[in-house]
């Protein structure tokens, strides 16, 4: 039954909006980003909150928003962490854990809308922000990022490229915006009248095409080094996602893995991380 209602809640809403297009198709468009947009899950969790609790560090205001931030300190590098969609900087604590144990200076913080940080939506554009923020703050040497997380910073890097960063490494991202996009709309199965006032929303909002949106074209000026990690059966993102930026990111190293899933908590990964940000 509780399956039933996942599959249904969805075109439930993309009937209706399907219906509220035909007299007011930007106002439909506007729903459609705000219900995609929307952030369902990534609070802190009762298993989370004491390890997160004892590493806060700043509040960061960033477009309306209060950002925590989480600082492990060390000696060595400076590293921040980016997570993931309805996820919080827990996601990294075996990640964390390896980092520590050869003194480099961990950052985390929970994106708008996740974790302790404050908001209900969040969208690539405004994680950026709040990312930059984080970078100017803190000066690291490296970054990583799971999935959206690695997205965002690859977006970033493009727009703000860094003075201090040296390494970047992305879990599992997505590279093109108008396949998130593509299945959102075909999980509320939108008309043509939707679709097309969503395109253009996006355009009038953000400046660009869901299609301009693309981790291959983002990474073509990208002079820092790279890893990039994907699973090959992953059911998420899928992985032409990294195959397709690391052909065109010249500094960029790939590693694919098979039956690991989209997380990659496993030490396999975190000990490839901890050794290319070491070296």
């Amino acid at each position: 039954m509780k399956k039933q209602l996942t599959k249904t809640i969805p075109k439930l809403y993309g009937l209706y909006l399907n219906v509220y297009a035909l007299f007011l198709p930007q106002q439909a468009a506007k729903k459609a980003f705000l219900i995609f947009s929307k952030v369902r899950k990534g609070r802190v969790l009762p298993h989370q909150k004491d390890y997160l609790d004892a590493a806060k560090d700043k509040q960061l205001k960033v477009a309306g928003n209060t950002i925590q931030t989480y600082r492990w300190q060390g000696s060595k590098e400076t590293v921040v962490l980016a997570h993931g969609w309805e996820s919080n900087a827990w996601r990294w604590h075996k990640l964390i854990d390896k980092l520590q144990a050869l003194d480099f200076n961990v950052i985390a913080f929970d994106a708008p809308a996740h974790g302790y940080s404050t908001g209900t939506h969040m969208n690539v554009p405004e994680y950026a922000q709040t990312l930059q923020a984080v970078l100017t703050t803190y000066g690291p040497k490296h970054v990583v990022g799971h999935s959206v997380g690695g997205m965002t910073a690859l977006y970033n890097e493009y727009l703000n490229p860094s003075p201090t960063l040296q390494k970047m490494v992305t879990v599992g991202s997505p590279s093109e915006y108008h396949e998130i996009i593509t299945h959102f709309k075909e999980l509320l199965s939108f008309n043509n009248r939707v679709s097309r006032a969503l395109r253009s929303y996006i355009l009038n909002r953000f400046g660009f095409t869901e299609k301009d949106f693309s981790s291959p074209r983002f990474v073509r000026t990208n002079t820092k080094k790279g890893l990039l990690f994907h699973d090959r059966l992953d059911t998420i993102t899928p992985y032409h996602s990294s195959e397709q930026v690391h052909a065109a990111w010249q500094g960029s190293t790939f590693i694919t893995t098979e039956g690991l899933g989209h997380s990659m908590h496993q030490d396999e990964v975190n000990d490839q991380i901890v050794a290319f940000l070491a070296s």
